[in-house]
């Protein structure tokens, strides 16, 4: 069996030798999913600044000194390389794709300069002390992962896999990609859309989830 411990200290991991990708600028789209109303409404270019949330599985974000989530300078933003991606990951809990309630956009952006990832889709993962678990095991110990790769490479963000989505690439990119976000979007409608119907549809099927 997979097994995920705790990562270890910030030394060792920058005694090891990392791998990164690169994503190029103004070339490799990205897209997101986010929600424009609702209890926190968001918009296509936001970072959150309040965490660790305990649904998310790569928040870098420190507990105050209560040990309760709170808004901070460290901050991330959820996407991926497809809308189907995303579509798995933000409605995985219900899988039902609810068109309407919250709000919900899918946007799609590119880049304003190339995009440092640390890779951890690959032997990397054991190599650094974990396993391929770190994708779909406990979140709580994913994000002691992520705090303590925040702290040993400087890079933007995490290149990781979706257990939602047959193990597509998914990727966070933490506050230190902010300057790399463009002014507009390529891209940027409700799912409400009737132009995302057919989309949609097709994303649905394949995944197995509902829609309404």
């Amino acid at each position: 069996m997979a097994k995920l411990g705790n990562p270890p200290d910030v030394p060792t991991l920058r005694g090891l030798n990392p791998p990164f990708v690169t994503l190029r600028a103004e070339v490799d789209r990205l897209a997101r999913i986010y929600f424009a109303s609702g209890a926190h409404p968001s918009s296509w270019n936001t970072f959150r600044a309040w965490g660790p949330a305990a649904n998310a599985r790569f928040d870098h974000h420190l507990l105050d000194a209560a040990g309760k989530p709170h808004a901070q300078d460290r901050k991330v933003i959820y996407c991926a390389p497809t809308g189907m991606t995303c579509l798995a990951e933000v409605f995985q809990v219900t899988r039902t794709v609810n068109r309407t309630a919250g709000d919900p956009y899918l946007a799609v952006f590119a880049p304003t300069r190339s995009l440092k990832l640390l890779d951890l889709t690959g032997r990397f993962a054991t190599q650094m002390g974990a396993s391929l678990n770190i994708h779909s095991g406990p979140r709580s110990r994913a994000r002691a992962w992520a705090r303590a790769l925040y702290e040993a490479y400087t890079c933007d963000g995490l290149l990781y896999l979706s257990s939602m989505d047959a193990g597509s690439k998914a990727l966070v990119l933490t506050d230190r990609a902010e300057d790399a976000m463009p002014e507009l979007p390529l891209a940027n409608r409700p799912l409400a859309d009737p132009l995302l119907t057919d989309l949609i549809d097709a994303f649905t099927y394949r995944l197995g989830y509902l829609k309404r």
